[in-house]
């Protein structure tokens, strides 16, 4: 993951996309398995997927299939605040990383993911109004005690980032950002640069920007495509694998959100392609809208 951070498997599966209405233990098992048997052991979850309800699930099934924890790597995070039936005093999305609101996300997924620890335990957003300091401490605390192990944030600026280092004495491993051929924004925001500076890998959020690279009529996606097809050949490679392959070549770890179980196959076929540099720069090209 990073220089201070843990080891991954080379893609990580997260529950994002995941609606209250997907939340079904057989399908969530067999979602499991597949990354299991892939080679992904790494899962990503957050106290408010699913309806809140992915992390219990989640949770049970492992417990089920007597999975040893050591042999999987959990994330988790909180700090997105989003309105539900079960959470009736919250009337709009908002963020809260105060340190209650750390200490009790915490605890309540701990207890859903029947686990001791996690491995890395992320803030997802900043809130502009939290007490810096005190959070920093609160996070501080949490790994101090084994809780958590590592500390990463989701979808922050390079000033975001620094500040919130500013105020920790242990390193922030990883920055969830969305990255792929549809969106390269990281390039230009120095989000890519800053993490190569702390010696981290960028968590790829949407690798195949949630299914437009292969599906969408629009121009920019038709035109990624058809380069794409060109290179299908070469590679003998899906279409989607090369587009993560494209991710991966910059070092970064692509983060799964898709349950079509296919396009997962084609994420993990991703890792056996060395994509040719020039190749590489004439995607990068079409992304951008030129050839």
């Amino acid at each position: 993951m990073s220089d201070a951070g843990p080891k991954v498997s080379p893609a990580i599966y997260g529950f994002y996309r995941w609606g209250a209405d997907e939340i079904n233990a057989n399908k969530m098992e067999r979602i499991i398995d597949l990354c299991l048997e892939l080679g992904i052991n790494t899962f990503d979850h957050a106290d408010i997927y699913g309806g809140y309800q992915c992390e219990e699930a989640f949770g049970e099934i492992i417990k089920n299939k007597r999975i040893k924890r050591e042999d999987i790597v959990l994330f988790t995070k909180c700090g997105l605040v989003v309105p539900h039936p079960s959470r009736p005093d919250v009337k709009v999305k908002y963020y809260d990383t105060s340190k209650d609101h750390i200490t009790e996300s915490i605890e309540n997924s701990l207890r859903k993911l029947r686990t001791d620890y996690i491995d890395i335990f992320l803030l997802n957003q900043l809130d502009p109004l939290s007490d810096l300091e005190e959070t920093a401490i609160t996070l501080q605390k949490l790994r101090d005690s084994g809780k958590v192990k590592n500390i990463g944030v989701v979808n922050f600026s390079v000033f975001q980032h620094q500040l919130l280092s500013s105020y920790l004495r242990i390193p922030i491993v990883t920055n969830h950002i969305e990255l792929n051929l549809l969106n390269t924004s990281a390039f230009d925001n120095g989000q890519i640069d800053y993490l190569k500076q702390k010696y981290m890998r960028p968590l790829a959020t949407a690798p195949l920007a949630e299914g437009q690279i292969a599906n969408s009529i629009e121009k920019r996606p038709l035109l990624i495509r058809r380069k794409l097809e060109e290179l299908s050949p070469k590679y003998n490679a899906n279409i989607e694998s090369i587009a993560v392959a494209w991710i991966v070549k910059l070092g970064a770890l692509p983060l799964i959100g898709t349950t079509n179980e296919q396009r997962i196959r084609n994420i993990a076929a991703a890792f056996s392609i060395d994509i040719d540099k020039q190749d590489w720069y004439e995607l990068y090209e079409a992304s951008r809208g030129g050839l």
